[in-house]
């Protein structure tokens, strides 16, 4: 049988001289089963590298879908381009569309021309209903991978999800908020952009399951659909404050953080805690004037570079046992960023 490789090659990765690889491959004499073992071995790492090779010159270009406030897209647009450069073995490139709200039909639209023109991928951070998931189906039966980002979609629609464990992170609000609030009876505000985003929904559920067990003291009262959009967060916030003369504490699971401030300070109100999530340039200012009592955050890049190891395996440029480490649920506070 014809050797895969030059000679020279094997003899080099394997270490052994070119006499007894020519030996061995050609079956001229005994060889000792150990130096077969190293030749097969050889053959096998130069198969890797050879098939490395082929695929470092070839460019992957992704999708990145989101409906999201600006200053949560802006963070994960500097993820993404900060770890594009740096992944191997494809060159990967990416195409935003992003909004702070789709109309559906809009959103519809955008991944139906995606499927059309064609991608080697979509990461979708997007409103979990049964059109979009179909659409995400259709794009997963057109060979295109979807991933989820920071929120989901239903597991058969897509390849994977990055980000947090939402409910893990809800309860993890739920254990400090309820220690740092004390004893004192009184409500907590949740605050979401919409219950369209299963993500929102699963912190919530975290949140209200752990401060019903650890702090039945402290109720819980959610708004949902101001979309983390200042104006109408605001409007809603002060709707909620007008019902609910018990709230001291906050948990902003969907944004909108200056304007929950405004409506407090409005009201003439206090915060007792605040509690928010996602580390941004917003967040940040907040959290190093004291305005945040903590942030739950978790590493934007990791997921950004999660989501294209996805895609990258899902072309088989990366083995078959490649998995993805979850993303940590991490807890800022102001002496963090000051």
């Amino acid at each position: 049988m014809r050797p895969p490789f030059p000679l020279k090659e094997i003899a080099l990765q394997s270490g052994l001289s070119l006499a007894t690889v020519d030996r061995a491959l050609h079956g001229r004499s005994h060889v000792a089963k150990a130096t077969g073992l190293r030749i097969e071995a050889a053959i096998g790492e130069l198969e890797r590298q050879y098939a490395q090779a082929r695929i470092a010159g070839r460019r992957l270009v992704i999708d990145i879908v989101m409906e999201t406030p600006q200053r949560f897209s802006n963070a994960v647009r500097a993820a993404f381009e900060a770890e594009l450069p740096a992944l191997r073995p494809a060159s990967l490139s990416a195409r935003f569309h992003v909004a702070d709200r789709f109309a559906e039909r809009d959103l519809l639209a955008i991944l139906a021309r995606i499927r059309r023109r064609g991608s080697h991928g979509v990461v979708l951070k997007v409103p979990s209903t049964p059109a979009v998931a179909d659409m995400a189906g259709g794009l997963m039966q057109s060979g295109i991978p979807v991933v989820t980002l920071v929120t989901d979609l239903p597991a058969p629609v897509r390849l994977g999800y990055v980000g947090m464990d939402n409910r893990v992170a809800g309860a993890t609000v739920a254990y400090l908020l309820a220690r740092m609030a004390g004893p004192t009876g009184g409500k907590v505000l949740l605050t979401l952009s919409s219950a369209r985003f299963a993500g929102e929904e699963e912190r919530e559920r975290g949140f209200c399951d752990a401060l019903q067990r650890d702090a039945p003291h402290l109720g819980a009262v959610t708004v949902s659909e101001g979309f983390g959009v200042d104006r109408t967060t605001e409007q809603q916030v002060k709707a909620a404050l007008a019902a609910e003369p018990e709230i001291r504490a906050v948990y902003s699971i969907g944004g909108g953080n200056r304007a929950i401030l405004s409506a407090f300070a409005q009201e003439n109100r206090k915060i007792d805690v605040f509690a928010a999530h996602d580390l941004d340039a917003e967040n940040r200012t907040l959290l190093a004037g004291g305005q945040l009592t903590f942030v739950i955050h978790h590493d934007l890049r990791q997921d950004a570079r999660s989501a294209c190891q996805m895609v990258m395996a899902h072309h088989r440029m990366l083995p078959k046992d490649f998995r993805i480490a979850p993303s940590r649920v991490a807890i800022a506070t102001p002496h963090e960023v000051m």
